[in-house]
């Protein structure tokens, strides 16, 4: 008897996917083997209070598995370890107007997803149907002014997927504060397909570390944090370390091919500096551990690493795209959130710590109330001996 897809009896032994796991060392893996149910319950829509009370599951291969707090994080870790956490800032990327200059004018909504120039953006619209190229899109909200009222952009050019290139009537500094006026959080959809946005996501949905502006998403597993988090760590001997990785739109699709090779992964900007990566090297050379706060900060890393783990500063675009079979250079744990089914997200944390234990780990925070996605609990994943 089943609820909600999960087997009644969900427990660490009774993982709740169903199919086999080709070997590990396979670059190409069928996406159903990432699929999961997940009761729409499960779906937390706003964060803990105070952050760093959410929930923790702690995986280690062959471990049991642990229910802790995110508080209880530096008891955890050791003297040394250092924690590489992501400071991109998000902006106000979800967008709604209007089509005009045609007999009708339809409702458009648009989500930022890169920047191209100073005064062009790559865009995710709904509905993609209704632009061609040459299309002017009016946006703008009732009550609220945007220099002369209205934002207005052109369609440039049109891709695949809804994606369009955008380019604004404005430039540079003057298109910044164009689209804060106009804009809103770009919630995710499975939020707000439940709630509307509100004033509270606009503090909600940014991290403590958040200060580079460019991210159409958050780095999630950075909302757990709390100055009085960042000071216990402090007290153990455990450094914070920043770098930037704005992460895209992309983040939140599920991948819609049959298998992993037919999946294409949206670039993101990401920086990190030689400051840093010379005093993760050398923390790592002494025995310290480099814990990645979040996928973001992981890919970024992994990115900067060369085949011996050592880090090179790195100012560029990325696109990794790890799934199991992966062998990991620069990270040493991971601390993230609970991910959606078939995305690169959970196929990353398959890759990291084993396709099984993630299963299992899954499983039993389902069967244990976890709270999943954007504003859920958190996971402290140790690797599998297959990932090194």
């Amino acid at each position: 008897m089943k609820k909600d897809g999960l087997p009644a009896q969900a427990s660490e032994a009774t993982p709740f996917f169903t199919r086999l796991c080709p070997a590990m060392t396979s670059e190409i893996m069928r996406t159903d083997l990432f699929d999961f149910d997940l009761p729409m319950d499960c779906i937390a829509l706003r964060p803990a209070s105070p952050r760093d009370s959410a929930r923790m599951l702690v995986v280690g291969p062959g471990a049991a598995l642990q229910d802790r707090i995110v508080s209880d994080l530096p008891g955890l870790l050791r003297e040394g370890d250092q924690l590489v956490v992501n400071d991109t800032r998000v902006i106000p990327a979800q967008l709604t107007g209007r089509r005009i200059g045609r007999e009708t004018e339809p409702r458009i909504e648009a989500t930022l997803i890169r920047r191209i120039d100073g005064s062009r953006w790559q865009a995710l619209v709904k509905p993609a149907k209704k632009l061609a190229a040459g299309d002017v899109v009016r946006f703008g909200n009732e009550g609220r002014v945007c220099l002369l009222g209205n934002l207005d952009a052109q369609v440039e050019a049109k891709g695949d997927n809804g994606e369009v290139t955008l380019a604004f009537a404005f430039h540079g500094p003057t298109l910044d504060q164009a689209i804060a006026d106009v804009g809103a959080p770009p919630l995710p959809p499975y939020i707000a397909g439940k709630r509307a946005p509100d004033e509270r996501d606009t503090t909600d949905y940014q991290t403590m570390f958040a200060a580079n502006e460019g991210a159409v998403a958050a780095p999630t597993a950075g909302l757990h944090f709390t100055p009085a988090l960042e000071a216990a760590l402090a007290a153990k001997g455990i450094a914070i370390h920043r770098l930037t990785l704005h992460v895209g739109a992309g983040t939140f699709l599920p991948v819609k091919s049959e298998d992993t090779a037919g999946h294409r992964m949206h670039s993101e900007w990401g920086h990190l500096s030689a400051d840093t990566a010379a005093a993760l090297n050398a923390a790592r050379a002494n025995g310290g551990r480099v814990v990645a706060v979040g996928t973001t900060s992981l890919r970024l890393l992994e990115s900067a690493a060369g085949a011996d783990g050592t880090l090179e500063p790195f100012s560029g675009d990325t696109d990794i795209f790890i799934t199991p079979g992966y062998r990991f250079r620069a990270v040493d744990l991971l601390m993230t959130n609970f991910h959606l089914p078939r995305s690169t997200l959970f196929m990353l944390v398959a890759a990291f710590s084993g396709l099984e234990a993630m299963q299992r780990a899954y499983a039993h925070a389902i069967a244990g109330g976890y709270r999943f996605y954007s504003y859920g609990d958190a996971c402290l994943l140790f690797p599998d001996s297959a990932s090194r």
